[in-house]
């Protein structure tokens, strides 16, 4: 790989791969590409820059304390954010030089909470009045930047929270509070680390934002380039080829991305034109490509965003996460590529001529370095390493790959650079032994080694923009996760959320399908306004405690909430993944959603069994377990799970191996829904049910190829 190669990976053309983001928050969800014109964009990027730095020397070494790196981190992301906004929207002198004052007072407040990091323990309840001047100053600017970068809504939502805080000792019945004094309220928002401070804030600087940042420089090395191919390669030639490229695409980038509805709008520019030529419709083609973005949310090894708070908000392992998020994800994506089988065969579609697609394995040989970070960072995950350390360790792995592999380039025999990949792999490996140093020593010996040869420069260019554009990307998670700990906040000091909690355990006492549908409801209906990662924080705090008292597991009922907290953005009417497709697929966006809600059937269906069985995200055993063992239990759930969503399927599109009459789809849907039930004999009748389906579609099939008669 030259660098050439590394270079121009940024401007893919359309008939070469897939264009692909990473991140959840690209600058496709409010902001412009780039940095800006003129001196204010040099500005803006190297804060972006040094925002990346500050970031990781933070993860490396950890020599400053917690809080004083949160209250860093929302000083950059407001800096950052104010000035981006400055230089990319404000259409007045006026309204630029406000921003930038914006921000500057942002990181100002975070300048602060280092500075005073002692003397404000020491005040804690006691906060002089400058004190409560720079904490009302902070929760000012977080609810405007939330505005400006996540739109009304989430301001709105974190505005009824925090004006509970003040006014709730006026409400009604259970609603009531004692009420607190303005510094009390202050002092929990905006000091300490139950608020803006809280666990959210605390999960984007430690976790997501180098993750973010991991996926940028993947970005830049090629990665998306080799997932193509491979997605090309693999299924391009399979029956509805353009569409099961952009499912495996989507779920290949969400191993290192998890991507969400930026990846709609970046992806979707050539997935959809393409599905549409070759004979989708529109309203398909926008729902594939929505679906399949995101799904990478719940795509192991490097989940959405969500994966991280759900695993510091349970004190638990990552691994355990991604263990409970593994067959589902695979289950989604089967779901995802069945119904576009379903759909190809019923129009009447074949797949890509298979000699004009890349081979994957020539893809893999070409591209192999590429895969070494990602294996180290699943084997770091699954091992217990921390995710800040994985992450950390994976992205230093990959500067190492990118500043290589022009060093390499000129070094002639290819025994040669066998010997030199090698022994840099082993130079890096050593940071298992001797610490993250050695590995700090490998990537300066490499700085300095591009810097001595033509064309180095430009591959240190490479690493440069890609901790600014990483910076970027990670802003809208970062703003939301500020924003949505004045909600947390709000339930900590009011105690508002056991209100909520007792009443859907007294639904539950009656009906745990109810406290279910209740919170899946909650879930769908936030959703409309508010992204992924604020949803399953205030769903969580709210139903999650109260589905525990019910006997769900805890893990299972997190789960529950991420899963409709995705499922948000693909369901009417608001479905912001769907609308953010409906300008490339020229329809609407609730045509759009109507397609996706068929072609995500499993994110419905999903997490409803797993509650009542929950091998199904490898937790505890049931009676099967007992009977005969875990691993049968799982393989038998798994059966069912998948014959009924493709059951299901077969339903809503209306075609198995040739058009389903109304009958058939009824039968099928109805076996299909007894398979999911996990109600006593329900099973049987559904197995049995499924069978009379597939066996009276068999032989009408059959009557229908009989001699004369057209094939299907």
């Amino acid at each position: 790989m030259s660098t050439s190669d590394l270079d121009g990976v940024r401007q893919l053309p359309p008939d070469a791969a897939l264009q692909a983001a990473a991140g959840d928050g690209s600058p496709g969800e409010g902001l412009a590409e780039g940095f800006g014109e003129g001196l204010a964009g040099r500005v803006a990027f190297w804060i972006a820059f040094a925002f990346t730095a500050f970031q990781l020397w933070s993860a490396a070494y950890g020599t400053l304390p917690s809080q004083v790196v949160r209250a860093m981190h929302v000083g950059f992301l407001l800096l950052l954010g104010f000035g981006l906004m400055a230089n990319l929207q404000a259409r007045t002198r006026r309204s630029k030089i406000m921003l930038w004052t914006f921000g500057l007072a942002g990181f100002g407040v975070g300048l602060y909470n280092w500075v005073n990091y002692v003397p404000l323990l020491q005040r804690t309840g006691f906060l002089t009045t400058l004190d409560l001047m720079v904490g009302t100053g902070l929760l000012v600017l977080v609810f405007e930047g939330a505005r400006r970068l996540m739109g009304l809504p989430l301001a709105v939502i974190a505005g009824v929270f925090l004006a509970y805080c003040f006014f709730g000792q006026h409400m009604p019945g259970a609603l009531v509070h004692r009420g607190y004094d303005y510094d009390q309220i202050v002092e929990h928002m905006a000091f300490g680390t139950e608020g803006i401070f809280g666990t959210p804030i605390y999960v984007s600087a430690a976790y997501i934002f180098i993750f973010v940042v991991f996926a940028a420089f993947l970005e830049r090395a090629g990665m998306i380039a080799l997932f193509n191919d491979v997605a090309l390669g693999l299924v391009g030639g399979v029956r509805g080829g353009p569409a099961q490229v952009c499912v495996l695409s989507s779920a290949l980038m969400g191993t290192i991305s998890g991507s969400g509805v930026a990846n709609v709008v970046a992806s979707g520019q050539f997935t959809i034109p393409l599905m549409k030529r070759f004979g989708f419709r529109s309203a398909f083609a926008g729902g594939v490509e929505a679906t399949s973005s995101m799904g990478g949310q719940i795509m192991p090894p490097v989940m959405g965003a969500v994966a991280f708070i759900m695993a510091e908000t349970l004190n638990i392992p990552y691994a355990e996460v991604v263990l409970a998020a593994l067959i589902p994800a695979l289950l989604y994506f089967g779901v995802c590529f069945w119904m576009v089988y379903l759909e190809a065969g019923k129009a009447g579609l074949s797949g890509m001529d298979k000699a004009a697609l890349p081979r994957p394995w020539d893809a893999i040989r070409t591209h192999w370095p590429l895969v070494l970070p990602l294996a180290a960072l699943v084997y770091l995950l699954m091992a217990g390493y921390t995710p800040i350390f994985a992450g950390t360790m994976g992205l230093a792995l990959t500067v190492v790959l990118i500043l290589g592999s022009p060093i390499a380039a000129l070094i002639g025999p290819f025994a040669f650079r066998i010997v030199f990949w090698i022994a840099l792999g082993l130079a890096a490996a050593a940071f298992m032994r001797f610490g993250v140093n050695i590995l700090a020593l490998v990537i300066g010996g490499l700085v300095l080694a591009t810097l001595t040869f033509k064309g180095g420069r430009e591959t240190l260019l490479i690493c440069r923009d890609s901790m600014a554009e990483g910076a970027k990307n990670a802003l809208p998670v970062g703003i939301a996760c500020a924003i949505v700990g004045v909600v947390i906040g709000t339930l900590t000091l009011t105690g508002i959320a056991s209100t909520f909690i007792g009443a859907i355990i007294r639904i539950g006492d009656d009906s745990l399908f109810l406290s279910l549908l209740l919170t899946m409801l909650t879930c769908l209906v936030l959703g409309m306004g508010i992204p992924t990662i604020p949803n399953y924080i205030i769903t969580s705090s709210l139903a999650g405690p109260a589905l525990l008292e019910l006997g769900v597991p805890l893990l299972v009922s997190h789960m529950f909430v991420f899963y409709f907290g995705i499922m948000a953005d693909l369901t009417p009417p608001v479905a912001l993944a769907c609308f953010a497709a409906a300008p490339m697929a020229k329809t609407s966006g609730l045509r759009i959603s109507l397609e996706a809600t068929k072609l995500a059937t499993a994110g419905f269906v999903i997490p409803f069994m797993a509650v009542y069985t929950p091998s199904l995200m490898l937790q505890d055993g049931g009676a099967i377990a007992q009977a005969y063992g875990y691993p049968v239990e799982v393989a038998y759930v798994l059966l069912k799970a998948c014959l009924g969503i493709a059951l299901w399927g077969t339903a809503f599109v209306g075609f198995f191996l040739r058009p389903m009459s109304a009958l058939e789809r009824t039968a099928a849907f109805v076996a299909g829904a007894l398979l999911v039930l996990a109600v006593p004999l329900t099973d049987q009748a559904g197995f049995a049910l499924a069978a009379a389906v597939v066996g009276v579609h068999l032989w009408r099939v059959r009557s229908v190829r009989a001699p004369g008669a057209p094939a299907p």
